[in-house]
């Protein structure tokens, strides 16, 4: 499996920074903050979430890595 680094968030520091990429299987890969219990418990009640999942938190300076992974991840 590889995976295509897309980018990070440019205002984060170097180590633990919100982060994207696609793999082979055009699966989008995305770095970020753990949701706090807050919203973990507001959003729970529209998709209660599996064990080996979690909530996370991109800032919105993250929305263009997001459209650039989904244009990787659709054009195959």
């Amino acid at each position: 499996m590889t995976y295509t680094f897309i980018g990070k968030d440019p205002e984060s520091d170097v180590n633990g920074c919100p982060a994207v990429w696609v793999d082979d299987n055009r699966r989008l890969l995305v770095q970020g903050l753990r949701a706090g219990e807050d919203a973990q418990a507001r959003t729970a009640a529209d998709s209660p979430r599996a064990e080996d999942e979690t909530l996370i938190v991109l800032e919105s300076r993250m929305i263009p890595l997001l459209k650039e992974a989904i244009r990787v991840a659709e054009s195959g």
